[in-house]
């Protein structure tokens, strides 16, 4: 079923990770379709760290040319015919991963952003060797499994960050327990920080701790929740704070300002402390003595689940959770790239779309 029978595909693209700001519009064709996808006219698509990472070859050199975005909101113009939960007109979104094999054990228990054959939103290819394109574009055609329902009561501009930045602070926030009693730390106050706080405070818990290098988001902090602030600038920050936190989310994306070693004292007993940002370098190293004395444990987190982005929109309509956000055409998405490359953008970008 379509509401219109030709639908664009066109999109801005970059052509070479050395003019990685350097965007120009190219036609693209989309996936083959298949009777449970969906097509997308896409009129908002926020800019992510990963859009700076991939176009500037930090995570690896990315298939070229590349059309990013993975924070896609608009409306639906097409179905196939074994999709039952969208119609033509409904208000849909795509986040980070458009593909699983949606068979494993993984995808079976709602954890389908494990699936070892899970595939990016863009960067990416099918397994029928389809390249799969972003966001910065008119169009966007995924499976029904990887589509979400979006809630009317919020704006479409608003939702767009939280498809990848709010759902990736999201999820282990809830899988890690939050709730009342529980004391969480904050590590950077940015586009995943700036959810973090607002979502760990929307969960009910006792304490939200932000840790910053410098006073210069204290302000913000407290705004978006923060029931503490601590400079891990100044020398001694733990002081005070060891043994306390039953949580830390870790959202800095820089690899050599992240004070591991003594974030860890702060944790309780099997306390644990998730990094979600994924900087272009290794963390710092850790000794295991770090983490025996008190049983301390770092892991990590990757998006999260359709189910998971369902709640998280619904507590963001009930809890009043914001997208703080600067939206531009999608013309200038060279500025949006070089703000989040520079740490000028307050906290997100969101491009709408132009084409």
């Amino acid at each position: 079923m379509s509401s219109q029978s030709e639908l664009k595909w066109k999109g801005y693209a970059i052509h070479d990770t050395e003019k990685w700001d350097k965007f120009e519009v190219i036609d693209f064709e989309p996936k083959r379709a298949e009777d449970y996808d969906i097509d997308i006219k896409i009129e908002f698509c926020g800019v992510c760290g990963s859009d700076v990472h991939t176009i500037t070859g930090g995570w690896g050199h990315p298939i070229l040319p590349l059309i990013s975005g993975h924070e896609i909101v608009g409306h639906v113009v097409r179905v196939g015919p074994q999709v039952k939960s969208f119609k033509v007109g409904d208000r849909a979104g795509v986040g980070a991963q458009i593909c699983s094999c949606l068979e494993c054990d993984r995808c079976n228990a709602d954890n389908e952003q494990y699936c070892p054959k899970q595939v990016d939103t863009y960067n990416a290819k099918y397994p029928n060797g389809d390249i799969a394109h972003g966001g910065y574009s008119t169009a966007v055609r995924a499976h029904e499994r990887f589509v979400f329902p979006l809630p009317a009561g919020l704006p479409l501009e608003q939702i767009a960050p939280m498809l990848c930045a709010g759902i990736t602070v999201y999820s282990p926030l809830v899988r890690n327990n939050t709730g009342p009693g529980k004391r969480v730390g904050i590590v950077g106050i940015g586009g995943l920080g700036h959810f973090a706080i607002q979502f760990a405070r929307a969960l009910e818990a006792e304490q939200v701790v932000a840790f910053s290098h410098s006073t210069n988001k204290e302000k913000d902090a407290r705004a978006l929740g923060a029931t503490d602030f601590v400079i891990t600038g100044n020398k001694d920050f733990t002081k005070g704070w060891q043994g306390k936190l039953d949580l830390i989310i870790c959202t800095a994306d820089v690899s050599r300002g992240i004070p591991l070693t003594e974030l860890m004292t702060t944790l309780k007993v099997h306390g644990r402390l998730i990094m979600v940002a994924v900087p272009d370098d290794k963390l710092p190293a850790l000794h295991t003595f770090d983490i025996m004395g008190n049983g301390a444990l770092l892991g990590g987190s990757h998006i999260g689940s359709k189910k998971e982005v369902i709640d998280m929109l619904e507590l963001a309509v009930k809890k009043g959770v914001k997208s703080w956000i600067e939206v531009l055409d999608m013309k200038d998405a060279a500025r949006a790239v070089n703000a989040v490359k520079n740490n000028t953008v307050k906290y997100r970008h969101v491009l709408r779309v132009d084409l």
